[in-house]
């Protein structure tokens, strides 16, 4: 039951980080993605990890994937589009 969890809570992280990956190799994405993205990057990789280790487990497992998702739903629909075999997937 747990193990089922994780793996859905990994796919979907996973599939937020490749969202996120192609909006920002993007020219016309939003102006807050690219600081909003290093700042996330630098709260997970953050020192505070290694001095209060269950702190740093309960936010790389919990706070990140939340913002990371967070983040993903705030862009613009046409960022969020999953390709499908190289094209853009359109709805309807």
């Amino acid at each position: 039951m747990i193990v089922k969890r994780l793996f859905g809570l990994w796919k979907v992280v996973r599939n937020d980080g490749l969202v996120l990956w192609r909006a920002l190799r993007q020219p016309d994405r939003p102006r807050w993605l690219m600081p909003v993205t290093v700042l996330l990057a630098l709260y997970a990789l953050e020192p505070f990890n290694v001095a209060i280790p269950l702190m740093g487990l309960v936010d790389d497992g919990v706070l990140v994937p939340l913002v990371l998702h967070l983040i993903v739903q705030c862009l613009p629909l046409r960022f969020r589009e999953t390709p499908v075999n190289g094209s853009v997937a359109r709805a309807g």
